[in-house]
């Protein structure tokens, strides 16, 4: 069985393929230094905070500002995009997911291993700046059947209940018992109750990765998600705690599996945790 969707390239692919007119390589980490520790040559950077957030609502910016960021980082309508980052590719498939939903239409792909497995193999890393020259980019329109809102997810915890519909928590197993309400070293991203949305299958998202961060095949993928019915003929809605996993989880639904209908839940447990009036359900019980 293959992926659905062409939407990987390997680490060996890109370094045939560096300096490649049309080709736009895009550094999205978590860690915001890492890129300036050195980068794959030509790869521009994205601050997936500065960039991607509005500065003052709890929302991101809108279709002209995503227009406006693609012009500054010198990215035309028809370039190719592959995207790469650390962490496994959280923040690159975060990245892919936002661009899609923004309504870029440029081919995306990411860097099959990110990161991790460009420097694990050697290859040449640089801390040259890479030169920009600016694009006016064609006005942009968002995509809104790949996002899901709070009381979107509410409603569908009746799909959930009919069989017609699957929600996926790819956080760790503890933050989804609800023994713990953050993932290690990550107390800011803290919330009030512990737990995880009624109905919700536990699928980690690193279930879908290899050692080395790449993806695993595509039938170990529908093995990993059927058997825990998450079929494709369901309405699907992904989430962690930002959002950030859930989009590594949505990227192997959509993209590598063909999922039709899948959506990113980018409120996820920081708002479903603290909000008034939501319900949970909790498995862990102290001793």
């Amino acid at each position: 069985m293959d992926y659905a969707k062409d939407v990987l390239v390997n680490t060996e692919w890109v370094a045939e393929h560096l300096g490649q007119p049309g080709l736009r390589l895009i550094e999205v980490d978590e860690d915001i230094l890492l890129y300036d520790t050195g980068h794959v040559p030509g790869a521009v950077k994205v601050d997936w905070q500065q960039d991607f957030w509005h500065p003052v609502e709890r929302d991101f910016i809108g279709p002209d500002e995503v227009a406006a960021l693609l012009g500054r980082l010198g990215i035309g309508p028809d370039d190719q995009i592959v995207l790469y980052g650390d962490k496994s590719n959280w923040w690159a498939a975060y990245a892919y997911w936002f661009m899609s939903y923004s309504g870029v239409k440029n081919p995306l792909k990411l860097m099959n291993g990110g990161r991790q497995k460009w420097v694990a193999e050697g290859r040449e890393l640089t801390t040259d700046e890479t030169p920009v020259q600016a694009t006016e980019y064609p006005a942009l329109t968002r995509d809104d059947s790949l996002r899901a809102y709070r009381d979107e997810v509410k409603a569908h915890l009746e799909s959930v209940k009919a069989g017609q519909g699957a929600l996926v928590d790819v956080r760790s197993p503890d933050e989804f018992s609800g023994k713990v309400t953050h993932m290690a070293n990550y107390p800011q991203e803290g919330v009030l109750r512990g737990g995880h949305i009624p109905g919700a299958r536990s699928i980690p998202w690193a279930k879908a990765t290899n050692e080395d961060g790449t993806f695993k095949s595509a039938d170990e993928l529908s093995a990993l998600y059927g058997g825990e019915g998450v079929t494709p003929d369901k309405d699907v809605i992904a989430y962690c705690r930002i959002a950030e996993r859930s989009s590594h989880s949505w990227f192997v639904l959509r993209e590598l599996l063909g999922y039709p209908k899948v959506r990113n839940y980018d409120g996820s447990w920081t708002e479903w945790g603290n909000a008034v009036g939501m319900p949970i359900e909790k498995s862990y019980q102290e001793a």
